[in-house]
């Protein structure tokens, strides 16, 4: 048990990620933290404003931890070979810190300046969009790939964890066989500009 001696933000931010991932994010309470910590739980307050705001705390520590490996996993790789780097690197994220993951898949509720200080968000747009500018996209196809990719690899992770992959085909297969489809795609993107000459043909 933690003393209360020495208690910050960043320790109850850590005490809830921790809670988080055993009891779910969606369980989390103020007074479960609280006893991990060894405090009362009006401790608590001096530090976070309540449970929203912990949850928004936790949001962000979980932002930079999962944009830190994905940041690593893709260092010197580019094309296919950082496709899979920074989607492997989500998944096994997702399945350890469950419920950190869930955090950073929900609104943020918190006061501007920890939000502000949080590098983790803005590096992980950073991260995502250099990566598909190798794939020779541009805006709107930009941030119309990176909506297909947050949505299949949340997809996946979400639906892995339910257990809705009941086929007695490895969820494995399906994942790398997903990968390369993706990259196929990336590769052939229809261009936006493409899309709105044939628009502008059948007008004619």
């Amino acid at each position: 048990m933690v003393r209360r001696a020495g208690l910050t933000a960043e320790r109850v931010t850590i005490a809830g990620a921790e809670l988080a991932d055993e009891v779910g994010l969606d369980r989390l309470t103020m007074s479960q933290v609280a006893r991990r910590l060894g405090v009362k739980d009006a401790s608590l307050y001096a530090h976070v404003r309540g449970l929203d705001d912990l949850r928004g705390r936790i949001a962000l520590l979980a932002a930079d931890e999962k944009t830190i490996r994905i940041a690593e996993a893709t260092a010197g790789r580019s094309g296919k070979d950082a496709l899979i780097a920074y989607a492997d690197a989500w998944r096994d994220y997702a399945r350890r810190y469950p419920g950190r993951y869930t955090a950073t898949q929900t609104p943020i509720e918190i006061d501007p300046a920890p939000a502000a200080d949080a590098p983790g968000p803005r590096r992980a747009v950073d991260l995502t969009y250099g990566m598909l500018r190798a794939y020779g996209l541009a805006e709107p196809d930009l941030t119309d790939a990176v909506r297909l990719l947050r949505s299949t690899f949340h997809g996946f992770v979400a639906l892995e964890a339910a257990g809705g992959f009941a086929h007695r085909r490895p969820a494995q297969a399906s994942w790398n066989r997903a990968l390369d489809a993706l990259h196929t795609l990336l590769e052939h993107w229809p261009s936006s500009e493409d899309e709105e000459r044939e628009k502008e043909a059948e007008k004619a």
